[in-house]
């Protein structure tokens, strides 16, 4: 692992982590969304590929959101910005359209009746699920070695929707980024999630379940079928649920971007954040190099089904935005 001043005099290492962070959150959403659909199970039985219709979901359009604001602010991020660019970029254009999840229209109907954050977090319906947690790579980028900061800045950009469970999720993905931008392991990945999550909650007991798993089972084969019946949620998925899974996937492939979206692409249930974070994190540790090129062609532009604005948006110009806000 090299430090954040290592890698900020790396400019080249560093676009192309930054993008691949941003295009692996891209491609694995898409990827997992396919991998999910019946139709396409019954046609390719599983997936290996970004075939025909896939396409971004929230997870996608949100971290475009949160990347965007990011770059409203300079990167100092505070409240304030991020409900300025909620009201921008969200309520002035109509609010949420298709597909996105239950505490993002719950936090939005919130900010139109006058609730702020952390209130309109905390006051919010299903706000323990992962919705903050799928969009918070940017902030991971932004703040790359240095975990602890990326934590910082994902509580105040989570509380707008999310409390608790759902925070701390956040707060564990923006940290494990930082840490795969300057390439760390993936023990020090993922311990890097871990260090944000209290031990005494939900999503700190089933995430300590979860590395029991990967110990006992040591492959992900043996691990799968635990790794979803032990954590399964009625109804919703939630944080508890997924954030273990995710993390379990990338540990068991070892952070590889293509086994990664693999295995966490085709996991069913919520397997868009689930290879989308997955992604984030083994695209910053690998950089975009890794991921073909005809994937990044197909994910590069949003398709808008959840925000409009961000089908107007790139995701390697973002990236390479973002990293014009890094400073020592």
């Amino acid at each position: 692992m090299i430090t954040r001043a290592e890698l900020i005099q790396n400019q080249e290492l560093l676009r192309d982590r930054a993008v691949g962070c941003l295009v692996g959150l891209a491609v694995g959403d898409a990827f997992g969304d396919i991998g999910r659909s019946d139709p396409y199970r019954q046609r390719y039985g599983i997936i290996t590929n970004l075939y025909a219709g896939a396409k971004s979901t929230d997870d996608t359009e949100f971290a475009v959101l949160t990347a965007q604001t990011l770059l409203d602010c300079g990167g100092n991020l505070t409240t304030e910005a991020l409900l300025a660019s909620w009201q921008k970029y969200i309520l002035a254009q109509g609010g949420l359209f298709e597909r996105g999840g239950r505490p993002l229209y719950g936090a939005v109907e919130n900010l139109r009746r006058g609730a702020l954050p952390p209130l309109s977090g905390q006051d919010n319906v299903l706000n323990y699920d992962d919705g903050a947690a799928m969009r918070i790579a940017p902030i991971g980028i932004l703040c790359a070695g240095d975990p602890e900061r990326a934590a910082q800045l994902a509580q105040i950009e989570s509380e707008i929707s999310h409390h608790r469970d759902g925070i701390w999720a956040a707060q564990a993905v923006a940290a494990s980024v930082a840490v795969a931008m300057v390439g760390g392991t993936t023990e020090e990945i993922v311990a890097a999630g871990l260090a944000q999550i209290p031990d005494d909650s939900w999503l700190g007991r089933t995430m300590a379940r979860a590395m029991s798993i990967c110990d006992e089972a040591g492959t992900i084969e043996k691990a799968w079928e635990a790794l979803h019946t032990e954590f399964w949620t009625p109804v919703h998925a939630a944080s508890p649920e997924a954030l273990p899974q995710l993390y379990a996937v990338f540990r068991l492939t070892d952070g590889d971007f293509h086994k990664g979206i693999f295995w966490g692409g085709n996991f069913g249930r919520d397997a868009d954040t689930i290879a989308a974070v997955i992604g984030a994190m083994a695209g910053a540790r690998q950089g975009v190099s890794v991921i073909p090129d005809e994937w990044v062609a197909k994910v590069r532009q949003p398709a808008g089904v959840c925000l409009k604005f961000a089908a107007m948006k790139n995701m390697v110009t973002l990236a390479e935005q973002l990293v014009e806000l890094i400073r020592d």
